[in-house]
């Protein structure tokens, strides 16, 4: 349950910085796309859910 509310709040977040912080060129690869922000974004709230400690 905790990696998957990780999930959740790491593409919005991802998918927030796709959205608002778009790239004047379209050359950045993280702000290009909403898609491939929320996709990595979703991975990395997986992963700090996944290794966060306890009690922090």
């Amino acid at each position: 349950m905790k990696i998957i509310i990780g999930i959740i709040i790491g593409g919005a977040i991802g998918f927030a910085v796709g959205y608002i912080g778009k790239c004047a060129t379209g050359t950045c690869p993280l702000t290009s796309n909403p898609i491939v922000s929320t996709a990595i974004g979703a991975l990395i709230g997986a992963l700090v859910a996944r290794y966060k400690k306890k009690g922090l």
